[in-house]
């Protein structure tokens, strides 16, 4: 299983897997239904957002953790249902839906905590328009990749290939090793921007304002519409919709 390396977040073959591995013995002799844990999955990937509304380093932390406890059971649904035999297409949809609303629910949060909505002064929303504008930014980047199998599937044709994926240029094809290299779009992604939230926090907390939190926003804001547009030409550069 941590030998996966597709689809396989890097937080899983480093530490969750040995994690999830131990609730499964708990959980695989009981009536728990590995939807059910995608469900718990769903609610902890969204607690994040109103977590990070939590003043200080506190808010961070347990925007943290319950990043954490989404990847957890994101973990454990899949072992479970492998364990028990029991897969079902509404599994695999719940399972879009969480990572969806997760990587979205930690921008939000971000955007809204920037804003200082409990501060005595007035609200920024600049701020909260920037990190929603960030999450947005973060779920059409994961609605073009699924669409493509919608479009082909549509179409009458079989599921992409790896190999499609690659682009036809070679212009294109630089430039999507380098931005894998860099790796810069990880950065909106909940589990890594949750991370960086802490960071920050911890920084803030001794200036003693929200300055580094603010740019966080705005750099997650500009990372996810350059990526989306980045990764929109990447698609229609590559065979995958051919």
């Amino acid at each position: 299983m941590k030998d996966r390396r597709s689809g396989e977040h890097w937080a899983g073959r480093m530490y969750m897997r040995e994690v999830s591995l131990r609730v499964d013995r708990y959980l695989v002799n009981t009536r728990v239904s590995p939807n059910q844990v995608t469900y718990v999955m769903t609610l902890a990937g969204a607690l994040a957002a109103p977590a990070l509304l939590v003043p200080g380093i506190w808010g961070a932390v347990l925007g943290v953790v319950m990043v954490q406890l989404y990847l957890l059971f994101d973990c454990v649904d899949g072992e479970l249902a492998r364990w028990k035999k029991q897969y079902s297409l509404s599994g695999v949809y719940l399972d879009r839906v969480a990572a969806y609303l997760c990587d979205a629910a930690v921008l939000v949060g971000l955007g809204l905590r920037a804003a200082d909505i409990w501060g005595e002064g007035r609200i920024d929303w600049l701020w909260a328009f920037l990190g929603t504008l960030a999450a947005l930014g973060a779920i059409l980047i994961k609605a073009e990749t699924d669409l493509v199998g919608v479009a082909r599937h549509q179409g009458g044709l079989p599921p992409v290939k790896e190999a499609a994926s690659e682009p036809r240029s070679s212009g294109m094809a630089l430039a999507r090793r380098a931005a894998g290299a860099l790796k810069f779009h990880r950065l909106i992604l909940g589990i890594e921007a949750s991370l960086v939230i802490l960071l920050v926090a911890v920084i803030d907390a001794i200036g003693g304002d929200l300055f580094y939190t603010r740019l966080t926003v705005a750099v997650m804001a500009g990372i996810a519409l350059l990526q989306t547009l980045l990764h929109l030409v990447s698609v229609l550069a590559s065979s995958r919709l051919k």
